[in-house]
């Protein structure tokens, strides 16, 4: 399972990774694959994986348009298609990259990506209904970024990139999705809806892996995220936040009063 992983997360082309990451977990649940968690891996090829195209540009770069115009609607399905071909690598990535993690971590991840993989999928068939192709705008790779900078340490990973980066989808999906149904897009807020369902779940085996991490480590989970967060530079955290999906997806209280109190607080200082 762990090589699959690996030969999928360099896979370049976007339909095929995602159509063989299905395929995978398929293969997985039908017991067809194994699983050796002793292996350290290594790329044989660049990682991940990708098409020629998007443009990828600064963050700063990407042009937000009008949810009033086709044009503008379908730029943020591209901006979420990217975000979510972008989860399908970190998952793989996950499940490739530390050895010696217990079988479940490992099952955790494959369910991730195989949902992620579906998630692209209905995005980018929904983008080529209004007449665009993944591809067709630029983006941005602030995802991936954190995961380079976490590829030594399953601590820091599951630290930065579930529990911060996708989190943050925790709490902007829901407006999301509201413009879009007030734009009249109803398929899209569906996808959104099914995507939302799905993060929490995504969002909690970042959690679990976490704190069972901090478990084996014997450290606090609440005050190693927060010298993490400085140690790597994670992003500043902002309002508001979708605490009722934070709870589902395991958060505790402890944890969302942290959250509250570093918001909107740089996190150099």
């Amino acid at each position: 399972m762990r090589s699959a992983a690996l030969y999928w997360l360099g896979e370049p082309c976007a339909r095929a990774k995602a159509q063989g990451v299905q395929a995978l977990m398929e293969s997985w649940k039908q017991g067809k694959v194994g699983l050796n968690p002793h292996d350290a891996l290594f790329p044989s090829a660049s990682i991940p994986g990708r098409p020629e195209r998007p443009e990828l540009v600064s963050p700063l770069s990407v042009k937000r348009r009008s949810m009033r115009t086709e044009e503008g609607r379908a730029t943020l399905i591209h901006a979420l298609a990217h975000i979510e071909f972008n989860a399908i690598n970190l998952a793989l990535d996950a499940v490739w990259r530390f050895p010696e993690m217990p079988n479940d971590y490992y099952a955790d991840w494959l369910k991730v990506a195989a949902e992620e993989a579906l998630h692209f999928s209905l995005l980018e068939s929904h983008l080529r209904v209004l007449g665009h192709a993944y591809g067709a705008f630029p983006a941005h790779n602030s995802l991936w970024d954190m995961a380079e900078k976490t590829g030594h340490d399953a601590l820091a990973r599951m630290a930065l990139v579930p529990r911060t980066m996708e989190a943050r989808g925790l709490d902007a999906t829901p407006a999301v999705r509201a413009k879009l149904a007030q734009a009249g897009d109803t398929a899209a807020a569906e996808i959104l809806d099914i995507i939302l369902r799905d993060e929490i779940g995504h969002v909690a085996i970042g959690n679990r892996w976490y704190a069972w991490l901090c478990a084996q480590r014997n450290l606090d989970a609440v005050a190693t995220y927060r010298t993490l967060a400085r140690q790597y530079k994670a992003p500043t955290l902002r309002r508001p936040f979708n605490m009722e999906a934070r709870r589902a997806a395991g958060f505790s209280e402890e944890e969302l009063i942290a959250l509250e109190e570093s918001a909107d607080t740089p996190i150099e200082s």
